[in-house]
């Protein structure tokens, strides 16, 4: 307890303290900035330089809101190079992509997938499979996004985002589509339940092991209360994973959608203290007495992302619920967004999690920077758990990235991680990666 006592206050005074640090433009933002210069504008039929003040404000406006989203992650595609405008500089479109490729080599008993995961460590390693070198473009991506003024809608942006990430990293699959209009987003997009931006940086797509990163059809209504506070609802399609056999237990097709809302209080265009929650309608089938059964899963996350020092900046997460393990993180792995009931044949319930992260980024220059991280999961059942079972799970990473140019990166990165179970057995893991990144 006084170790969970000493985590929390930890994590509070980080992201307590960073809400009342302003330094100067920090190197991130510079490095954020200095894309805005690295594009091509096309606009058929017009010579710019002729063109008033008022024609080259409102250009930059529109271009300025690439680079604005409030669920951007370090590993997603920035800006596009190629920008083709309207005459009126009225409507926008950019088309971009990135091309990623990813090393790495596992030792000392090697984790079976690409994800550094501590839930996926043998326990009893394959002595055949102690080492692994792998490669993989996954992260490969295309996109769309067009950025529009209208008279009777106002404001209004369309995306379209695939990457290759299925069946051995090289099937194309939709990753995002949604439309925003004023404060409203419709369509396949980012959980209002999650902080892309509070994520630290990493090599490994996977990322700390507590990160909630899940995706789905929502309708959210995002407005800005003023300069500092902004708040977000949404309804989003449920993706349940329960631990049902089909022979006592079975699944129940959802039919709520589950509600998630965040309010976030920010002093910078990254710099940011927010506090999500979410919902969910969990059913499922009592085989052996021919009933369903319904109950609330729920989940709160306190994030942030702060630069207390122009060279400095820290990220800090911690999560805790019930039933909402799927959405994210170590656990999503497996089914536990709900699991038997010890004792009680046809019985589930939704079991308790808890886990948390702390980074830090130090920017050398803007365009060069390290970083680490330290992440934990920690599953929190009823009594009764299985030896075997996943008790808590801890990864770390120290890594450097270098943006040769602003459209070429190159990172390296140490990962380590460790899995306990509830029988007392741990086994650890290690990894070297390399990515090298080339976006237009």
């Amino acid at each position: 307890m006084h170790h969970h006592i000493t985590l929390r206050s930890i994590l509070c005074t980080a992201i307590i303290a960073s809400a009342f640090s302003v330094p100067a433009q920090s190197l991130m933002d510079q490095q954020r900035d200095s894309l805005k210069t690295s594009h091509k504008l096309i606009i058929p039929g017009v010579d710019i330089k002729s063109k008033s003040a008022a024609y080259s404000d409102s250009i930059k406006n529109i271009i300025d809101m690439f680079y604005y989203d409030q669920f951007h992650h370090f590993q997603d595609p920035d800006a596009p190079y190629f920008l083709f405008m309207s005459k009126d500089a009225k409507l926008a479109m950019g088309i971009g992509g990135a091309v990623r490729m990813r090393g790495y080599f596992d030792w000392d008993g090697a984790i079976p997938s690409p994800a550094f995961a501590p839930y996926l460590i043998p326990m009893q390693p394959d002595p055949a499979k102690m080492r692994k070198f792998g490669t993989t473009p996954a992260g490969t991506c295309l996109f769309f996004r067009v950025i529009g003024q209208n008279k009777l809608i106002g404001n209004y942006q369309l995306y379209i985002e695939a990457n290759f990430n299925g069946y051995q990293a090289r099937d194309f699959h939709l990753k995002k589509a949604y439309a925003i209009v004023n404060d409203f987003t419709i369509g396949y997009a980012t959980s209002s339940f999650s902080d892309p931006a509070a994520v630290p940086p990493t090599v490994d797509a996977q990322g700390p092991n507590n990160k909630i990163s899940n995706t789905s059809v929502l309708v959210r209504y995002m407005p800005r209360i003023n300069k500092r506070w902004l708040l977000a609802i949404s309804a989003e399609t449920p993706s349940t994973q329960m631990s049902t056999d089909n022979v006592s237990t079975g699944n129940i097709d959802n039919w709520i959608p589950d509600a998630a809302a965040f309010i976030q209080y920010e002093w910078g265009p990254t710099s940011h203290v927010r506090l999500s929650s979410i919902v969910r309608a969990l059913s499922y089938r009592d085989l052996i007495n021919g009933k369903n059964h319904y109950t609330a899963g729920w989940g709160v996350m306190l994030s942030s992302i702060a630069h207390p020092l122009k060279e400095i900046t820290t990220y800090a997460s911690a999560n805790y619920g019930r039933g909402y393990a799927g959405l994210g993180g170590d656990l999503m792995i497996g089914n536990y967004d709900m699991v038997a009931t010890p004792g009680r044949p046809g019985n589930l319930y939704a079991p308790a999690s808890f886990g948390w992260c702390v980074g830090l980024q130090y920017n050398i220059k803007p365009n060069l920077f390290v970083s680490t991280s330290v992440s934990q999961t920690r599953f929190l059942p009823r009594t009764g758990a299985a030896p075997t079972e996943y008790k808590y799970g801890i990864t770390g990473d120290i890594n450097i990235f270098w943006n040769m140019t602003p459209r070429m990166q190159i990172g390296a990165e140490f990962d380590y991680g460790m899995r306990k179970n509830f029988s007392g057995e741990s086994r650890r893991a290690r990894r070297i990666g390399a990515v090298a990144q080339f976006s237009f």
